[in-house]
């Protein structure tokens, strides 16, 4: 019982740890959940890099569509990348990050596509950044924004 008193701020940072890195876990794991249903649900809303010739009279509208989303690293996760670096390999804490990005950002544009009545995208793009404080300093990832666009298609019946 004297250890546990001599040693009581070390159990509590332990817990601490264990405790910030189960909630970030839990709440990844919550977002790739809502991108694998949302993802499902707009599988039929096509998706193309590619620019679209249509013969003349098939398009009846077409409209730019956005989506962007910033996706930030808890720092449990920064630790285990720092030490990855140090170590090298596969830095999959910052994969699954601009994973998710990447992801979430195609969703938002479908979203919108559909809300506007969309049969398809075309000449879809995707670009992502670093945003932070430490971002551009310390060649650290802080947070990744990323932004997907293209052209919203509504094709005459």
């Amino acid at each position: 019982m004297e250890i546990l008193l001599q040693n009581f701020d070390l159990l509590i940072f332990l817990i601490l740890i264990v405790l910030g890195y189960s909630a970030g876990t839990w709440a990844e794991k919550r977002h790739y959940r809502s991108i694998n249903k949302r993802e499902k649900e707009l599988i039929k809303l096509a998706v193309v890099t590619a620019e679209g010739n249509f013969p003349p009279g098939r398009v009846a509208d077409s409209t730019l569509v956005s989506g962007s989303v910033v996706v930030s690293i808890d720092y449990f996760k920064r630790l285990l990348a720092i030490l990855r670096n140090i170590f090298g390999g596969r830095v999959k804490s910052y994969e699954s990050l601009v994973d998710r990005a990447r992801r979430e950002a195609i969703l938002r544009m479908k979203e919108s596509a559909k809300k506007q009545g969309a049969s398809m995208i075309i000449n879809m793009r995707l670009e992502t950044a670093t945003i932070g404080r430490s971002a551009n300093k310390k060649k650290s990832v802080g947070s990744v924004e990323a932004i997907a666009y293209g052209t919203a298609i509504v094709m005459n019946k």
